[in-house]
């Protein structure tokens, strides 16, 4: 039987503020020794009261405007509860009937609604005897987003996914790392033999990768369809993945809403977002960066590749480099080319990073390379020593003889050697065999060591072949 599968998102982004979500602990859950960013507000002690982080309001705002939601006029944090070790207070502060945001759309894909809320602490099971609770990212402020039950593949999910995950960082309100848990998606997956129909939900938490997220909803379809065509059921309940065994395992019955018992928190005062001056659409607008679809747009009109364009996106320094180099008058195809093949290699291979190199000299090299005062092989030698010369790139390929030669009487010497040790390419050219000419203009660039012009190298060589 042909099944139909549907799948929805719910994706945890934890985003780039200095403190947490209702208290003054930094914001930094990875780069301290356990249980050492806490205070009795993030431990949940009693009497303690919170404070809402006006700055991961403004982060969730901000993204609504990017992707065209609807922001509220008021809304009001509430507790969700439920019993687990890292909760401390076992309730999490979240937000139920009024989110910030509601609607809006990425990459085509409609969004529910968009919250905030408060992270939990991190469960390690895999040191000690037993399970250790670090609880320095409890309170993290954390922005959870839900689409609407409208993908039907792995690959237009993942793809969502990738768009989410660099729309955060192009905004800059969240590093979004998956492997380090910054970005958390959980799918939602059904399937039904009528389109339009939803099947049983199922949900798959926690994928920490965009191969992940895939894998698990390939394999979901295929168990839920072998499950029902065997006669079976589907339970509505919550699965993780294994990542070793490729498959995914159930963990519990899937809660609903009233199994969290939610309800306004009694210690936090209502938003009323109109009374603040940042929070203001005009002010919003103002901080939004360029897009990456408008991003898109502006490069493929200077000529960059697809995969160039979404290479540059995925690396930040790399794009802001790129944007510098181009300001300078650098020819944006040959740019974009050198930047996202061997440059970025250069920088993957070893412990440099792109903004070493001054915009300044790149942009040089390029203009160069246009103009053939410089060949290819002489560019790629160039590139690791501007790294760490300080002189200009005309002085440093002068000084290392990588400036392209286009004298005559220089080139003409190089053929005359050429045509003497190599007869037998000679002939073979004379006799119709255009590629002899490739093997003469290489042999030429060869004893020049890259320096020769190589379009003048072939001139010189046809006419002194054919004299």
């Amino acid at each position: 039987m042909s099944y139909t599968p549907t799948i929805g998102l719910e994706v945890h982004a934890e985003l780039k503020t200095k403190s947490k979500m209702f208290c003054s602990c930094a914001n930094d859950p990875h780069a301290a020794a356990p249980n050492t960013h806490i205070c009795p507000v993030c431990m949940g002690h009693p009497g303690t009261l919170p404070v809402p982080n006006q700055a991961a309001i403004e982060s969730v705002l901000l993204f609504g405007r990017a992707v065209g939601a609807a922001q509220a006029t008021f809304s009001e944090f509430d507790r969700k509860n439920y019993f687990y070790p890292d909760i401390p207070k076992a309730y999490q502060i979240s937000q139920y009937a009024y989110p910030f945001l509601t609607g809006g759309e990425i990459d085509g894909i409609q969004l529910t609604r968009v919250h905030l809320e408060e992270d939990t602490a991190r469960s390690q099971h895999d040191k000690g005897e037993g399970s250790l609770v670090d609880f320095n990212r409890s309170g993290v402020p954390l922005m959870e987003l839900v689409t609407e039950p409208v993908m039907h593949d792995a690959a237009t999910v993942g793809n969502f996914a990738r768009e989410l995950q660099l729309l955060l960082r192009t905004l800059g309100i969240s590093d979004a790392h998956m492997e380090r848990g910054e970005m958390r998606v959980e799918a939602n997956i059904s399937i039904s033999k009528e389109p339009g129909t939803l099947g049983t939900k199922v949900e798959v938490k926690n994928l920490n990768s965009f191969k992940a997220v895939e894998s698990a909803i390939l394999y979901e379809v295929v168990r839920q369809t072998e499950l029902l065509e065997s006669g079976g059921t589907i339970a509505q309940e919550t699965r993780g993945w294994d990542e070793n065994k490729a498959k995914t395992f159930s963990q519990r019955s899937k809660e609903t809403a009233k199994d969290y018992r939610y309800f306004p928190d009694p210690d936090i005062s209502k938003i009323e977002t109109t009374l603040f001056n940042d929070f203001s659409s005009s002010v919003l607008d103002e901080k939004i960066p360029v897009l990456p679809n408008k991003i898109r747009d502006l490069y493929k009109n200077l000529g960059i590749t697809n995969e160039q364009i979404e290479t540059l996106l995925q690396n930040q320094d790399f794009n802001k480099f790129f944007a510098q180099v181009v300001d300078l008058k650098a020819p944006a195809p040959l740019a974009a080319n050198y930047i996202t093949s061997d440059l970025l290699a250069l920088c993957k291979d070893s412990e440099r990073a792109v903004t070493q190199i001054a915009p300044e000299q790149f942009a040089e090299l390029m203009i160069m390379l246009a103009a053939n005062e410089i060949g290819s092989r002489g560019a790629k030698d160039l590139l690791p020593r501007l790294f760490e010369a300080d002189s200009n790139v005309r002085d440093i390929a002068t000084m290392h003889g990588l400036l392209q030669v286009s004298d005559d009487a220089a080139l003409e010497s190089i053929v005359s050697e050429v045509l003497e040790t190599n007869e037998v390419a000679v002939a073979e050219y004379l006799a119709g065999k255009e590629s002899a000419l490739k093997f003469l203009v290489g042999q030429g660039m060869k004893a020049s060591r890259g320096s020769a012009n190589p379009v003048r190298l072939a001139e010189i060589l046809q006419e002194k072949i054919s004299k």
